[in-house]
C-alpha cells in the first residue's frame, strides 16, 4: 500500500491509501465497512477505531495486525469502486485533487543518520569539508519541522546564505525493540518514504566547530517527508532502487540505493542500542551532487522561487517549493527588521 495522511476537509486529518488511480481510500471507515460486511462486528465503528486508526503514527503502533487490517479494508472497498461509501453513507474514496496532503507520519523519534554512502564522504572531502562524513553519525531530527508533499520550505534568509537540499530513503519501524542483530532488523521494517535533509551549511559550519549540529537541519520546514509511506512487502529490495533530486527540473543529485556503504539492517541494528518506537522514522543518509560540494555552491544554493523534486524508484516523488520567510511571515520579518 502507499499509505497517506490526507485532509478531505480544513483541519480534519485521516489516513488512506492509494488505489492504482491515484485516488485515496479512507482507511479507517474503510475497515469500519470490511468489520460490518465481511467479520458481522455490530460494533464496527468502535473495532475499527482501535485497528485501524485514523492517525499514522496509531496505524504503525499496531503492528502488523493494524498493516494487515488496512490491507483488508483497502481491498474491500477498491474492489466497489468510487461509489463505495461508509457504514452510515460516509464518503470512502477522494481524488486527489479533492485533498491536501499532509506528511504521511509525525514519529516520537526521527533518527538522522548520516555518511552511510562512500560517494557523499568523497565529494564532501574533495570540496574541504571540515569534517569526514563516514559512518556511524547520528542525531536526532527535529519533528516539529516536518512538512508534507508540496508545502514550502521556508527560506530563513535573515539566519542563513547557504540553503542546501540532501536526498534520502527513509525507514519507517512497525514495532519498538532494542539490541537486535542486523539478520532481525528487517522485522521491524514497516515501510519507506522520502525524506529532503534540508541543511544550512553556513550554521552547519559553524556548529561543527564545536563537532555537533541541530539548528542548521532542525529549522522549520527543513524537514519535507512523503508523499506517502510505501509498505515493506512492495519494496523488494531496498537496496536496489533509483535516486534523483532536481531543482525546477535540473538532475542535481543522480544515484542509486545500492551504493550504500553499510545496509540498511546493519544501520537498523547498529543504532537499536537507543531502543525503536513502533512509527519512529531513520534516515539512511544522502548522495552525492550537493550544491554545497559542487563547482559552484553559490550558483547551486536553493533560492526562493525554487522547486525541488526528491524521487526514488517505487516510492514515489516529494515536491516542495522553496519561499521567502519575509513573504511567509511578513510581520515578524518587519519587526525583526525594525530591532535591526
Amino acid at each position: 500500500m502507499r499509505l497517506v495522511t490526507f485532509e478531505p476537509w480544513p483541519n480534519q486529518s485521516r489516513i488512506g491509501a492509494l488505489t492504482e488511480k491515484n485516488e485515496i481510500v479512507d482507511l479507517n471507515l474503510a475497515y469500519a465497512l470490511y468489520l460490518r460486511d465481511v467479520e458481522w462486528e455490530p460494533d464496527y465503528y468502535r473495532m475499527a477505531s482501535c485497528r485501524v486508526p485514523p492517525n499514522m503514527l496509531s496505524l504503525f503502533e499496531g503492528g502488523d495486525k493494524s498493516l494487515k487490517a488496512a490491507q483488508a479494508a483497502f481491498k474491500h472497498v477498491t474492489g466497489r469502486g468510487a461509489a463505495a461509501q461508509g457504514p452510515s453513507g460516509e464518503r470512502l474514496v477522494f481524488t486527489s485533487k479533492e485533498v491536501k496532503l499532509r506528511a504521511p507520519i509525525k514519529p516520537r523519534k526521527f533518527f538522522h543518520t548520516a555518511g552511510n554512502f562512500r560517494e557523499h564522504h568523497e565529494e564532501a572531502q574533495k570540496a574541504g569539508f571540515s569534517h569526514p562524513v563516514r559512518p556511524w553519525i547520528v542525531f536526532f531530527q527535529n519533528v516539529d519541522a516536518i512538512i508534507g508533499h508540496e508545502e514550502p520550505v521556508i527560506y530563513p534568509e535573515h539566519l542563513t546564505r547557504e540553503l542546501d537540499y540532501e536526498l534520502e530513503l527513509s525507514v519507517v519501524l512497525k514495532k519498538s525493540g532494542k539490541f537486535f542483530s542486523p539478520e532481525e532488523a528487517m522485522d521491524y521494517v514497516g515501510g519507506y518514504v522520502i525524506f529532503n535533509d534540508i541543511t544550512a551549511r553556513d550554521i552547519q559550519r559553524r556548529e561543527m566547530e564545536s563537532g555537533v549540529f541541530s539548528l542548521c537541519k532542525g529549522i522549520d520546514t527543513f524537514c519535507p517527508l512523503g508523499p506517502y509511506i510505501v509498505t515493506a512487502d512492495e519494496i523488494k529490495d531496498p537496496h536496489n532502487l533509483y535516486m534523483e533530486l532536481r531543482v525546477n527540473g535540473e538532475p542535481r543529485q543522480k544515484s542509486h540505493s545500492k551504493k550504500m556503504s553499510v545496509t540498511i539492517p546493519q544501520i537498523l541494528a547498529h543504532y537499536s542500542a537507543m531502543g525503536y518506537s513502533a512509527g519512529d522514522v531513520l534516515s539512511t543518509g544522502t548522495v552525492s551532487g550537493v550544491a554545497a560540494f559542487s563547482d559552484d555552491p553559490e550558483a547551486w544554493f536553493l533560492k526562493p522561487g525554487d522547486v525541488m523534486e526528491c524521487e526514488i524508484e517505487q516510492i514515489g516523488i516529494l515536491r516542495n517549493p522553496v519561499v521567502s520567510w519575509k513573504e511567509a511571515y511578513p510581520d515578524k520579518a518587519k519587526k525583526l527588521g525594525a530591532k535591526e
